[in-house]
């Protein structure tokens, strides 16, 4: 591991995306499968003088599943909150919970050592942020959304939904997003979305598709998945309905984000959008569910109220 050169990325997220304060105190929560990771992160803020404490915790085994509440307690009680952690606590109730108390957070689930030195992390985070918040407002006045993919299509409504811009700069008190990052997303209202979808860039957890995943969906819930990849995906989500909620809408804007196998890059991709399964309640959503799985969909058609947004890998705004 290049620990010096991580080190200068770890230098720009401090000051540059998360504008620490000298008085600030900053907790970084990773686990056994990203201590290394988090213990670089830890020693670059001690060397910069910041107040910070590290804890290190089992990896909690999906993503979006609540960490112990020890540490759902700890996070509460700090100005920052880092997470290089295996599996992903950003849709989490205790990420939700810290916000509303003034922290802010950054999740960096699944990182590696290769997104400090290329890749998405490398992006020129100013003209990030300005597409995405361009984005992310237009999510917030649309009634409707349509994905198409050749004669695929799905519709969902968003009607009085609000949209959230995951842009790399998390100044404000309760702010929060990934790092990498680059992405506008919001909660579909449940019950609304209805047709087929194809996955055809990755899924959380299970990473590059050996082939497209054509998902259908009713009503708001998938209610049939076919392709290699079928069985995997139906076994993360577990047997309960609501983890087939269709959950979320996001659109990748980080021209530098690479197709990687990794969801926390793969979602960040310019012009792709990406759907998930699960929960949706810390983002504007209804369903608790304690599981949320994202699928990238490569060089997709949205249209977003009649509108169109993005057209085979390009952002038309």
């Amino acid at each position: 591991m290049n620990s010096k050169n991580i080190e200068k990325s770890v230098e720009i997220i401090l000051k540059d995306c998360l504008n620490v304060k000298s008085k600030e105190k900053i907790l970084i929560i990773t686990d056994t499968e990203k201590e290394n990771i988090g213990k670089i992160i830890f020693k670059k803020a001690i060397q910069m003088e910041l107040d910070s404490t590290l804890i290190i915790i089992k990896p909690t085994g999906r993503h979006g599943k609540e960490p112990p509440e020890v540490i759902s307690e700890a996070m509460k009680k700090f100005d920052v909150v880092i997470c290089p952690t295996k599996f992903s606590l950003t849709h989490t109730q205790a990420r939700k919970i810290a916000c509303e108390c003034g922290a802010r957070v950054v999740t960096m689930p699944g990182v590696t050592e290769d997104m400090f030195l290329k890749g998405a992390m490398k992006a020129d985070y100013k003209k990030v942020a300005y597409l995405t918040d361009k984005l992310t407002e237009i999510l917030s006045s649309s009634k409707k959304a349509r994905i198409e993919k050749g004669d695929v299509i799905l519709e969902l409504s968003l009607e009085n939904r609000k949209g959230i811009s995951s842009n790399g700069q998390y100044f404000m008190p309760g702010t929060y997003g990934n790092l990498p990052t680059g992405e506008a997303y919001i909660a579909p209202i449940e019950g609304t979305a209805n047709g087929r979808v194809i996955i055809d860039g990755s899924i959380a957890s299970i990473g590059l598709v050996k082939a497209p995943l054509e998902v259908k969906i009713e009503n708001g819930y998938a209610v049939n998945f076919k392709g290699p990849d079928a069985d995997r995906l139906r076994k993360i989500l577990g047997t309960k309905k609501e983890a087939r909620n269709l959950a979320e809408l996001g659109i990748g804007t980080n021209p530098s984000a690479r197709l990687i196998g990794n969801i926390l890059e793969d979602e960040k991709i310019y012009g792709t959008v990406h759907i998930a399964f699960g929960d949706n309640s810390t983002f504007g959503g209804n369903t608790r569910v304690g599981v949320h799985i994202d699928g990238i969909i490569l060089n997709p058609v949205l249209y977003l109220d009649e509108n169109l947004i993005v057209n085979e890998g390009k952002i038309l705004i």
